[in-house]
């Protein structure tokens, strides 16, 4: 079976956005198929292959929250004003990020996985920036709806 970081058209998405909203860091998450753990497959702008290894479970850190809430998450100035100990956001600690940005992908209208944008300096996202990263979530749910499949199970 192909990876999601294989796909072209995934990694065109990912590369385009890193640019349209001048961030350092685009990252894709996705629910694993059996168990609530979400698993982070995909990265532009990483700083190294940490996020390969990076799992949370359903709720915690940011793939996992933004799963569990199915709403977008701003996070500024992290690892300040964060919810919980720091520990549980492994991928911000892991790329130090700063700040980032995250919105939910949903697959048969249940959020499955987490599109990700993050700075490594300070700077929050505006209102046209965090408007293309939803578009392109939407992009992303859709080439990856029959790929994934959730229907039968997902990844």
């Amino acid at each position: 079976m192909t990876e999601i970081k294989e796909l072209p058209d995934v990694i065109k998405i990912c590369n385009q956005l890193k640019e349209q909203v001048s961030c350092d860091f685009v990252g894709l998450a996705i629910q694993n198929k059996v168990g609530p753990d979400v698993r982070w497959h995909y990265a532009v702008g990483n700083l190294n292959d940490k996020y390969k290894r990076i799992t949370v479970r359903f709720g915690k850190g940011i793939a996992g929250k933004i799963i569990s809430s199915g709403t977008p998450m701003m996070h500024t100035n992290f690892p300040h004003h964060v919810t919980g100990k720091v520990t549980d956001y492994p991928i911000a600690l892991a790329e130090k990020l700063n700040t980032c940005y995250a919105v939910p992908l949903f697959f048969n209208h249940v959020p499955k996985g987490v599109l990700l944008v993050g700075n490594r300096e300070y700077r929050s996202f505006n209102d046209s920036e965090r408007e293309r990263v939803l578009e392109e979530a939407q992009v992303l749910e859709e080439i990856l709806k029959d790929y994934l499949d959730f229907k039968s199970g997902g990844l």
